[in-house]
């Protein structure tokens, strides 16, 4: 695909440094379970925001984050929306299967050709209770009124049709058939609530485990740093000329995946779908030289992707989207020489590699593992909710703050910060580069 690296020196760091040495022991703290939020605020922008620049820690409310950025800064969004992941079948001898729906197991060219499958689909699932289903398939019924047809009985029917190493093939049918699978898991399914929040789902979930700007569908978890935005925030940007540009990433179950290997080396970072279109990396283009801010881990993860894709574009032109991919370790592990494109110019080539293959749309699934020894290529700041010890979501943000994470974390649990999905967040400034 790109350069053989091994002999070469590192980009970012010297070998020592590799975050595949990274002891995950390293980055754990106490997090008390009154700490974590189960509920969401009634309002969204009520929420605290913790401001670290420069070294410094202040404290504010969402709804005044406007105050801390510059003027003509650009914040990058993720649209995606979260599906009802969770559907209950019960067997006929009263037992409940839970089934989970990760993501699609075809092909995938379009998320919402997916969604609006009609008839049948094969999904790759977790199952709650698998080892009570042993074989057939399991029936639900329930009453629609979708589709113009008025108390319509719909039946939804689940077969197992592979098991893979952590997950399993489930194939999904349905009567009407020509119901799309989108309004499916409308009608049958629930918001996935993070496992942390040990509480069902409720109606108020509809709404506030999604963002107001959600439309992409496919998601089984919420940008969680983008539910505290509301109108009232974006008018008061708009006055700043902080202007959003829209990135769509479909965030998975593994976002939640604890890091169960003593070091980073054993540790399998999943992967997520990533779905960009030639207007948002124009647009990023475009502020390359102002403040750029990622609404999320989510976001941070698409746009500093993106970087690396344009980096493998220029030095493969010929490459396949398959190839321009981002792996686990390829951000630690390409040559020096790859390192020194502006994000302007990479972005550019990335850009350039998709007109020149007559693609007006990027959707590839992203691995990057963001962890000390990474050098943020794009974003200038973060803004982001307080994450779970021994996450990769803790390391992504370890990776932007260094050390000082701990005092950003101590600081938070000492001023009654609200912590994970529904709690409260912060605004990360990247240390200026030199």
């Amino acid at each position: 695909m790109y350069m053989n690296a091994s002999s070469l020196q590192y980009s970012n760091f010297t070998a020592n440094m590799h975050p595949k040495n990274i002891s995950i022991f390293d980055y754990t703290y106490q997090l008390p379970d009154e700490k974590i939020a189960h509920n969401p605020l009634a309002e969204r922008d009520a929420s605290k925001l913790l401001v670290y620049k420069n070294g410094e820690i202040s404290q504010a409310l969402y709804k005044n984050i406007a105050d801390y950025l510059p003027n003509n800064s650009l914040m990058v969004i993720n649209n995606t929306k979260v599906i009802e992941a969770r559907i209950l079948f019960t067997k006929p001898t009263g037992g409940i299967i839970e089934i989970f729906c990760l993501e699609p197991y075809q092909t995938i060219n379009e998320y919402n050709a997916v969604m609006n499958t009609q008839k049948c689909i094969q999904y790759t699932c977790l199952i709650g209770g698998a080892s009570k289903w042993k074989n057939g398939t399991l029936h639900i019924t329930a009453t629609s009124a979708e589709n113009g047809m008025a108390n319509q009985t719909v039946t939804l029917s689940a077969t197992v049709i592979n098991k893979l190493a952590d997950a399993y093939i489930v194939e999904f049918t349905w009567q009407p058939s020509n119901y799309t699978f989108a309004e499916i898991l409308q009608l049958f399914g629930v918001i996935p609530l993070p496992p942390y929040i040990k509480r069902k789902a409720n109606s108020n979930d509809k709404e506030r485990y999604q963002t107001i700007f959600a439309t992409q569908k496919g998601s089984v978890a919420a940008p969680t740093a983008a539910l505290h935005f509301t109108k009232e925030i974006f008018t008061l940007l708009d006055k700043k000329n902080i202007t959003q540009a829209q990135v769509t990433l479909h965030i998975g179950a593994g976002t939640f995946k604890p890091v169960k290997a003593a070091n980073m080396l054993q540790h399998t970072m999943h992967s997520e779908w990533m779905d960009i279109n030639t207007d948002t990396i124009a647009q990023l283009i475009s502020k390359a030289n102002e403040t750029i801010v990622a609404v999320g881990t989510t976001a941070l993860r698409t746009i500093e992707s993106l970087y690396w894709m344009g980096v493998k574009s220029s030095l493969m032109p010929n490459a396949t989207l398959q190839q321009l991919a981002i792996q686990q370790w390829d951000v630690y592990e390409m040559p020096l020489v790859q390192t020194n494109y502006t994000k302007a110019v990479a972005l550019q080539s990335l850009l350039q590699w998709m007109l020149q293959n007559n693609m007006t749309q990027l959707l590839v699934p992203t691995q990057i593992l963001i962890a000390p020894g990474y050098t943020y290529r794009v974003a200038n700041a973060i803004v982001t909710n307080f994450h779970q010890p021994q996450s990769t979501l803790l390391l992504l943000v370890a990776a932007a703050v260094g050390d000082d994470w701990k005092k950003i974390y101590h600081y938070a649990l000492q001023h009654d910060f609200r912590f994970l999905s529904y709690g409260d967040g912060s605004l990360l400034y990247l240390p200026t580069k030199a």
